[in-house]
């Protein structure tokens, strides 16, 4: 006798349950958690929705056939037996399927084959999530990472060079001056208005001329270095009245970034204010065309002023991008300062 048409334990899935239409088992299955508690109604088959299902607990047919039906033999005595041996074959056929099962799931973890359509049963130990150790992993490469992230060194890409930050000095912020490439740090209002800083340190590449000799140019900067500041500003004012006079305080050779430069300082008297310290600095280029590297220096004069240590400082300092150690040379010391 063949049961009647309803859910019954998947064969092929002990995990699920898989209908069955009275004469053999179609392609629906679900999970016993979707199924519900178990009703004395008819099960409602595939086409009707998920009803009240048959007792989980139902006798798996011999090679996949049609289970047996339950309650004891017509004949009387032989039903224990039977019941016996339908329960190894419930048994066998649980055991074949978890097989079937495992090496489903382990074909799908390796790569070796696809994922199960079911999810495994509630319970089972799922395996641990792995993790990287970051202590042993590489560090990533970052392309920013350069000597630029130093506090103490200001870069100067175009020219290849770097050049030191001493104390009480910052990277420029808010500078309407072009190729500032360090200031003081704090703003003061000028005696003829505006907004000063006492110590100005600019680098650009010599390029409106034929000459390449590093005290002709330095020569000839130095009037322009004081003209613009502390003559007239880019919009035409005098924060400081106009320049009253100059005067030469020290020039000579320098070794600068490995190379033979030349340097030129005056000492600049203002109508208005302190006045200050201007310096013309020219060196050959270590990179690109070799275009020479000027460098202004303006040191506001009184006792609010840098150093003019400073200049020194910055000057000896100076070095090739990646270079730390370049150094010395012809007239590495530089002239006497007043």
């Amino acid at each position: 006798m063949t049961p009647p048409p309803g859910w019954y334990a998947d064969p092929t899935a002990p995990h699920q349950e898989r209908w069955w239409d009275g004469t053999a088992w179609t392609d629906h299955r679900r999970t016993p958690a979707a199924a519900g508690a178990a009703g004395s109604a008819a099960p409602a088959s595939p086409e009707q929705g998920f009803g009240p299902p048959a007792p989980l607990v139902t006798p798996i047919p011999e090679g996949f056939g049609p289970p047996e039906g339950p309650g004891p033999s017509s004949s009387g005595g032989g039903g224990g037996g039977r019941y016996r041996a339908v329960a190894l074959v419930v048994v066998a056929a649980v055991l074949v399927a978890a097989v079937v099962t495992g090496a489903v799931l382990l074909r799908g973890s390796d790569g070796s084959g696809t994922e199960p359509d079911a999810a495994p049963p509630a319970g089972t130990p799922s395996a641990p999530a792995t993790t990287t150790d970051t202590a042993t992993s590489p560090p990533s490469a970052d392309p920013s990472a350069t000597s630029s992230t130093d506090p103490s060194v200001v870069v100067d890409e175009l020219n290849g060079i770097t050049l030191p930050l001493p104390e009480g000095w910052v990277l420029p912020e808010h500078v309407a001056e072009p190729d500032v490439v360090m200031t003081t740090d704090g703003t003061y209002d000028c005696p003829g208005g505006g907004i000063c800083r006492h110590g100005r340190v600019i680098s650009r590449t010599v390029t409106d001329t034929d000459e390449t000799s590093p005290r002709a140019l330095a020569e000839a900067d130095i009037a322009d270095a004081a003209d613009e500041a502390y003559d007239e500003d880019l919009i035409g004012r005098s924060p400081f009245g106009g320049i009253e006079s100059h005067q030469a305080v020290a020039a000579g050779q320098v070794a600068v970034s490995g190379r033979a430069g030349y340097y030129v300082r005056w000492r600049v008297t203002t109508a208005e204010g302190p006045g200050g310290y201007v310096q013309s600095l020219v060196f050959p280029s270590t990179v690109g065309t070799g275009a020479p590297v000027l460098v202004r220096y303006v040191f506001d004069a009184g006792e609010d002023g840098p150093p003019l240590a400073d200049m020194d400082r910055i000057t000896k300092g100076i070095r090739p991008i990646g270079d730390a150690d370049t150094g010395g040379g012809v007239g590495s010391d530089l002239g006497p300062t007043p």
